[in-house]
């Protein structure tokens, strides 16, 4: 192996490093346009993301308000006069006690390039309003459905025994009224089922900070793999119920910005995954370079720079066919497919330029472990840098013991011809 060589090996990785940023790149511009346009495909066939938010309950009072109104006169001048108008308040109720179920049933879908956490739903709560006055009020309660690109099956909402009958444009939600005597007390009670996607937020006010008393949550799950979204109250209680959990909100007075939610399981995308895999490509040959021209000078047979570039086309190869399989097959069927082919394209080409035993027991080997092994790290989601330290490590460990006695001196020299022989004149 000369200098010249590596050189021109060195040409050929960083000429497949570019390749495989404009591949990495054209999976993620695919990911990305892909999940603008079927996310919403996704939401209008199956339904939006659900954030529950608790009804808004209120009493009204009017007042009296005199306002000075600017008015113009004949001679062209302006004067005040005084205008008097009835002003409506709205007075907030707070709700006094809330008890509510919900069932949360994974069913993913995979579109393109990207899975979707859908799910359904099934929400009952039961809300306790009391009058705060120490006179008659009528209280008005309003409900806002979750998601307005969702359906609601079986939906009910019953105001004081009485079931309410939804109006006309629904998106503006659902108003009633009660009538209640000082001090009085009405049950709001509130049951639908439908299908959300993303995370299920339950939300104690739509905005600001809300005072909540008495409140109870159960939620049940079906699946293992939960989480709780960034800015929620994780559970107070947490157990077990079949393959998946029963989860239980309690407060008995608490005042509070956050809400409640959970993340339902996420699967593996396997555009994002992919891509990846796809940008970590240049590590996994530069280890399999390493290897091939450590065991090119242990043996003393080094290879040419034009099989340097196949075996670059070979490992492009895998990510080529990863890359637009994932579109059609599952994730990791894909996967073996492209390994199996990248493996046979590198192994049958070396076993004819090296033999057998340099293209199955070390060639073969060292590409399973930087490209296979490697790359199937990304499956692991948090294991996947160490998976890679570990293995370079050991790498170095081997490399290092198997040419600790290599004179590269010698191994670098520049290889001069020698003289032609001196031909004798008779």
């Amino acid at each position: 192996m000369t200098v010249q060589r590596l050189l021109a090996v060195a040409f050929i990785f960083v000429c497949t490093a570019f390749a495989w940023v404009f591949l990495g790149t054209s999976l993620v511009v695919r990911t990305g346009e892909s999940d603008t346009r079927i996310a919403r495909e996704v939401r209008q066939l199956w339904g939006g993301q659900h954030n529950q938010a608790a009804p808004d309950a209120w009493y009204e009072t009017s007042r009296v308000v005199v306002e000075q109104v600017q008015q113009q006169n004949l001679a062209g001048g302006t004067y005040m006069q005084p205008v008097t108008r009835t002003v409506i308040d709205r007075n907030p109720v707070s709700i006094a006690s809330s008890r509510i179920d919900v069932s949360l049933a994974l069913d993913q879908r995979q579109k393109g390039l990207l899975w979707y956490d859908t799910y359904g739903v099934t929400f009952a709560g039961e809300y306790r309003l009391v009058n705060p006055e120490s006179i008659p009020r009528t209280i008005f309660v309003h409900f806002v459905f979750p998601s307005t690109e969702a359906l609601y099956d079986a939906f009910s909402f019953r105001l004081d025994g009485h079931e309410v009958r939804p109006g006309s444009d629904l998106s503006q939600g659902i108003t009633a009224q009660a009538d209640l005597p000082p001090g009085g007390e009405t049950t709001l009670k509130l049951a639908y089922r439908s299908r959300g996607l993303g995370d299920w937020v339950y939300s104690f006010t739509p905005t600001g900070v809300a005072q909540v008393r008495d409140f109870v949550m159960n939620v049940k799950t079906d699946c293992d793999g939960i989480d709780f979204p960034a800015g929620t109250i994780s559970p107070g209680g947490k157990s077990r119920d079949g393959k998946g959990w029963k989860l239980a909100w309690t407060f008995e007075s608490l005042i509070t910005g956050q809400r409640i939610g959970v993340d339902l399981p996420n699967r593996l995308n396997p555009g994002p995954l992919a891509s990846r895999i796809t940008f970590f490509a240049p590590v996994s040959l530069l280890f399999f370079f390493t290897v091939v021209v450590v065991l090119g000078v242990l043996s003393g047979r080094s290879l040419h720079p034009m099989n340097y570039f196949f075996l670059s086309a070979a490992f492009f190869a895998f990510h080529l066919l990863l890359a637009y399989l994932v579109d059609h097959i599952n994730i990791h069927a894909a996967f073996l497919i492209a390994s199996a082919t990248s493996i046979a394209l590198v192994v049958s080409y070396l076993r004819l330029v090296g033999g057998l035993s340099f293209a199955f027991l070390q060639s073969g080997v060292a590409q399973l472990v930087f490209l296979v092994l490697f790359s199937y790290a990304f499956f692991f989601e948090g294991y996947t840098g160490l998976t890679v330290t570990v293995g370079s490590v050991i790498t170095l460990f081997v490399m290092m013991q198997a040419t600790a006695r290599v004179d590269w001196s010698q191994v670098f020299a520049k290889r001069v011809p020698p003289l032609p022989p001196i031909v004798a004149r008779g």
